[in-house]
């Protein structure tokens, strides 16, 4: 008889697959403990299964088979021989067992029982610790079990345990094969898309359970619905869960499995599923409930990281995962990922990112998703069900009604989108400035207290609604390309910071535009060591204040604009005269400027400040221009100057180099 088995190492979950060659394996596999003796007929039957819970505090030699001490009633767990399966000569690599664990495939050979002709998964544990998990997993088969569609439709189905000798130490539970893939395992796959859509079998009628109306397409918009589909899959399993009073808390890729039967994602074994509520603690109601709040955290947290690798397959590679997961535990906002992950996804693909451009759509609603499952806090993460109704999970035939968080990000991420672009004719002028007043108006910041808690930090500059003047249409005595310009606010006092302009430039050696844009580096620095920050108004133009009494005045145009504007989003009937904003005074100004390399003369130093004073907006070289801030939330802020043009800037972290 040929056995298969393998005991997998915990740092590697692909490198102990099996292979068979002919009717032999590839290399010899100890039997499990005692041989497969002689068959005998064992008919599975339905029983009580008893769990010790004092066998925690044992000795793996004092591991006894499930227990005799604390009675469970476990309803529908079969109790099998190892005379029932037949062993297989290989084992699949999706499995992904742990270093305390052997793993057998084997097919249900008993006629009697209702599993016969089924290919089930033998997973042996060896030590104390992992057969606490393989009788925790039957324990949570009770709970589970009452709604059998969605248990066999969403979780690893668990069928029972194999039976054992009092001298054995090892305890065997029997659950349900899956495919030879994990979900990890098919993201490996350097063709996983056209494979994972071959198995899943998409037709129509498929794609209309997560709101789509077509099939095929190119190949973001095909990568997107397979996303969905996985996503609302995952989603309802881990609801599933959490409705029954458990957290998985071990949600991983190598655990979460894809039916080819049935085609629903299964969240795999249970064996460190925690209750919401212990008994045995004491807790106080309002303690039990914190503790729930925390565990379905943690859980969407894990759904989050594995949503970042189902749409960004760069994050499959250590490496770059390393970063991401880096840049989060810092305790920067992860509203901010797409700042931080855009140079280093599109370094290797400069024709564009497919999950960028997935994140990207409608406008930014992945974003939003991924950052509100990864938020720092966990009691800003977003439930199960909340994430089923977000738009990024629903397709075009869904109509969703958009909270007016979601519109803010919507307005804040089309902005972004139009100043990547870079090209800045009258119509995308007039975008941006629109999008901006109107993020103006939603403000969800206008107390000087809610700035002086999110405003520390580093903003990069986005945009300008005020000067935009080129460098290649102008002779100038001196080439200089602008790089990034950063302003950082830095906590002082209760209401005063300090404020930091950056900008990096290059100069170019020669007077006309080279192709290879090489040069000297320099850098402009102006410092604020003193800038307040108190309640102020913004006023918009009234009718009436003006000496001039014509319908075809300015005021009137402009309130007319504005009402418009503010028709779109508002349920006011009537539109305000003005709104509140936080009122900036700067003072003690200091300049300094750097190169590289030393210039020629004092006067080429001139004609470089010259240059870049007159390409950045005014603001930024003269702080004291900056009068108050319009709109501040996690990731992006406006700030207006004397002369009533924006700046929008987008939260930067400090380890953008990392």
């Amino acid at each position: 008889m040929a056995v298969g088995g393998i005991a997998f190492n915990a740092a590697s979950d692909c490198r102990g697959f099996v292979g068979c060659v002919g009717n032999r394996p590839s290399q010899p596999i100890k039997p499990p403990r005692g041989g497969f003796p002689r068959r005998r007929p064992c008919p599975p039957s339905r029983i009580r299964c008893f769990f010790g819970r004092k066998t925690a505090g044992h000795q793996e030699g004092s591991i006894r088979g499930p227990g005799l001490e604390e009675e469970l009633d476990l309803g529908p767990v079969m109790k099998f021989s190892m005379l029932d399966f037949a062993p297989c000569n290989h084992v699949s690599v999706g499995l992904a067992g742990r270093g305390d664990e052997v793993i057998f495939e084997a097919v249900v050979r008993d006629p009697k029982s209702s599993l016969h002709g089924s290919r089930v998964v033998l997973r042996q544990f060896t030590t104390s610790q992992a057969q606490r998990r393989g009788r925790r997993a039957l324990e949570v088969l009770k709970k589970l079990a009452r709604r059998q569609l969605m248990y066999h439709s969403y979780a690893m189905q668990v069928y029972g345990y194999v039976s054992s000798s009092s001298s054995d130490n090892h305890f065997t539970l029997v659950h349900g094969y899956h495919g030879s893939y994990s979900l990890r395992h098919w993201l490996q796959l350097s063709d996983w898309l056209p494979t994972l859509e071959a198995t899943l079998v998409l037709d129509e009628e498929w794609v209309r359970r997560v709101g789509d109306d077509t099939i095929g397409g190119p190949a973001v918009t095909r990568q997107l619905r397979i996303t969905r589909i996985l996503m609302r899959d995952l989603l309802i399993g881990v609801n599933y869960l959490h409705s029954h009073g458990l957290a998985h808390t071990q949600l991983r890729l190598e655990n979460v499995h894809i039916c080819p039967v049935d085609k629903h994602v299964k969240v795999g074994i249970l064996g460190n599923a925690v209750d919401f509520y212990d008994s045995s603690l004491n807790s106080t109601m309002d303690a039990n409930a914190d503790r729930r709040k925390l565990m379905i955290a943690f859980d969407m947290r894990c759904v989050g990281f594995m949503m970042a690798k189902m749409v960004l397959q760069e994050l499959m590679d250590p490496s770059v995962f390393i970063k991401f997961k880096s840049f989060l535990t810092k305790g920067n906002d992860p509203s901010c990922l797409r700042e931080y992950l855009f140079p280093i996804l599109y370094r290797n693909s400069p024709s564009g990112n497919a999950g960028i451009q997935m994140l990207d759509r409608n406008w930014g609603a992945g974003w939003n998703l991924l950052s509100l499952l990864l938020a720092t806090k966990p009691s800003e993460r977003i439930s199960c069900l909340d994430a089923l109704r977000h738009p990024f999970l629903c397709g075009p035939r869904w109509r969703i009604e958009p909270s007016t968080n979601l519109i803010r990000w919507g307005l804040g991420s089309t902005a972004v989108k139009i100043t990547e672009e870079y090209i800045y004719g009258q119509h995308q002028r007039s975008r941006l400035a629109y999008f901006i007043e109107l993020m103006e108006m939603l403000n969800p910041h206008s107390k000087p207290e809610d700035w002086l808690e999110f405003l520390p930090g580093r903003w990069r500059l986005l945009y300008s609604t005020g000067r935009h003047i080129g460098p290649t249409l102008r002779q100038t005595p001196s080439r200089a390309l602008i790089a990034d310009a950063y302003l950082t606010f830095t906590c002082i006092s209760d209401d005063t910071l300090s404020l930091d302009s950056d900008i990096s430039f290059k100069v170019m050696p020669t007077s006309e535009w080279p192709h290879d844009k090489t040069g000297t580096c320099g850098k402009l620095h102006v410092r604020s060591s003193s800038f307040h920050l108190s309640s102020g108004r913004r006023d918009y133009l009234r009718e009436g204040t003006s000496d001039v009494k014509t319908p075809g005045s300015q005021e009137s145009v402009a309130r007319k604009q504005l009402g418009r504007k503010w028709k779109k989003i508002g349920s006011n009937k009537e539109i305000p005269f003005s709104l509140p904003a936080a009122k900036f005074v700067a003072e003690d100004i200091e300049m300094e400027m750097f190169f590289d390399s030393p210039l020629t003369n004092v006067d080429e130093a001139q004609n470089v400040l010259r240059e870049v004073r007159t390409q950045i907006p005014p603001e930024m070289f003269d702080l004291s221009k900056i009068v108050c801030g319009t709109y501040l939330d996690s990731r992006l802020m406006v700030l207006r100057g004397v002369n009533g043009s924006a700046l929008l800037c987008t939260r930067s972290s400090f380890q953008d180099s990392v």
